[in-house]
C-alpha cells in the first residue's frame, strides 16, 4: 500500500504553485502558508493526511477556529483551504474536492479610513525640507497621494520606474499585474527636489537602483515607512488613526468626491475586481450624509 504523500511536501509544492504559477505576492503567500500548517496540526492530532480529508474534517476544522481568531482571519483560513484543495485536484492527487462546498463567515463590508483634504495638505506639510530625510518623506506622501500605490509599491520602485519627462510611476502589483500611473505636478516638483538633493546623501558614495532609501543607503522598508507616517502624523496633529495605506484610501476617495469615474479609479489602483473599488463610494456617501446632517436646517 502507498503511503499519502506527506504534509509537509504537499506544502512546499502548494507554496511554489502560488509563488510561480498563480503569481502571489510573498506577504499572501506567508499567511496562506500559517493558514495550512495550523490546518495540518489540526489533522495531525485526528491521524489523517490532507489528501485523505472529509468535507466534515474541513467544517470542524474551520469550527474549531471560531472564538480563536476574527472571521476575518477565518475566511482567509478558508479561502488559503480551497486553493489548497482546487491545486491538489488539478495536480491529480485526489479526485474530488472536499472544500468546493464551503462557506466562510459573513464578512461586513470593512470602509477604509480616509483623511479629509484638509488632513492631507497638514501631513503633507510636516517633512523639513532642509534636510535630506524632510525632502525624502516629502517626496513619499506626495506620490503616494498622487498616485495611490499600495505601500509595498512605494517602496518597491526603483529609479528605472519613474518617468519623470512624461510623468508616470510604473509599478507591479498583486499577481504581478504592471499598471502604469499618473503623477501630478506637487509630486514631481517634490520627486526632483529628492533625487536631486537627498537621495544622493543616504547613499554615501554606495549605489542602490532602489528610489526610497533608509539611512544606510538601503531600500526604505514598510516597516520603516509606517513609522514615519505615524511620526508625521502626530506633528501634524490628526487624531484620527492612521494606517500604512491612508493616503491610498485617501486618494480614491477624494476622486470619487471630485467627479472621478470608478473604471479610471480601479485602474490607477490596480484593482483587479471593481467591486472592491465600489467600497470607496460608500465612504463617499457616508461623508456626504454627515455633512448633510450637520449643514442642513432639518436634519
Amino acid at each position: 500500500m502507498v503511503e499519502p504523500p506527506r504534509a509537509d511536501i504537499l506544502a512546499d509544492q502548494f507554496t511554489h504553485h502560488l509563488r510561480v504559477e498563480r503569481g502571489l505576492a510573498a506577504n499572501t503567500i506567508e499567511s496562506y502558508s500559517r493558514d495550512l500548517a495550523r490546518y495540518f496540526d489540526f489533522l495531525e492530532k485526528r491521524s489523517v493526511y490532507p489528501v485523505s480529508a472529509s468535507q466534515v474534517d474541513l467544517m470542524e476544522f474551520v469550527s474549531s477556529l471560531a472564538g480563536k481568531l476574527s472571521a476575518r482571519s477565518i475566511a482567509r483560513n478558508l479561502s488559503a483551504l480551497k486553493m489548497f484543495y482546487r491545486f491538489l485536484v488539478s495536480e491529480g492527487k485526489i479526485e474530488n474536492n472536499p472544500a468546493r462546498l464551503l462557506s466562510g463567515p459573513k464578512l461586513p463590508r470593512r470602509l477604509p479610513g480616509v483623511l479629509s483634504i484638509e488632513e492631507v495638505e497638514r501631513l503633507l506639510s510636516q517633512p523639513d525640507p532642509a534636510t535630506w530625510r524632510g525632502k525624502r518623506d516629502k517626496a513619499m506622501l506626495e506620490l503616494l497621494y498622487a498616485t495611490g500605490l499600495r505601500v509595498s509599491e512605494l517602496v518597491n520602485l526603483k529609479i528605472t520606474n519613474v518617468n519623470m519627462e512624461a510623468g508616470y510611476v510604473r509599478t507591479v502589483g498583486k499577481g504581478s499585474k504592471e499598471r502604469m500611473v499618473p503623477m501630478g505636478a506637487q509630486a514631481r516638483e517634490a520627486l526632483t527636489d529628492y533625487l536631486n538633493h537627498g537621495r544622493s546623501a543616504s547613499l554615501k558614495n554606495r549605489s542602490s537602483s532602489y528610489l526610497f532609501l533608509n539611512p544606510r543607503g538601503k531600500p526604505l522598508t514598510r516597516q520603516g515607512f509606517w513609522k514615519t507616517i505615524k511620526r508625521l502624523g502626530l506633528t501634524a496633529g490628526i487624531k484620527k488613526e492612521l494606517y500604512p495605506h491612508s493616503l491610498r484610501h485617501s486618494f480614491a476617495s477624494h476622486l470619487l468626491e471630485h467627479g472621478a469615474d470608478l473604471r479610471s479609479v480601479q485602474m490607477m489602483l490596480g484593482h483587479a475586481d471593481i467591486s472592491t473599488t465600489q467600497i470607496y463610494t460608500h465612504v463617499t456617501r457616508e461623508r456626504l450624509k454627515r455633512i448633510h446632517e450637520k449643514h442642513h436646517p432639518r436634519p
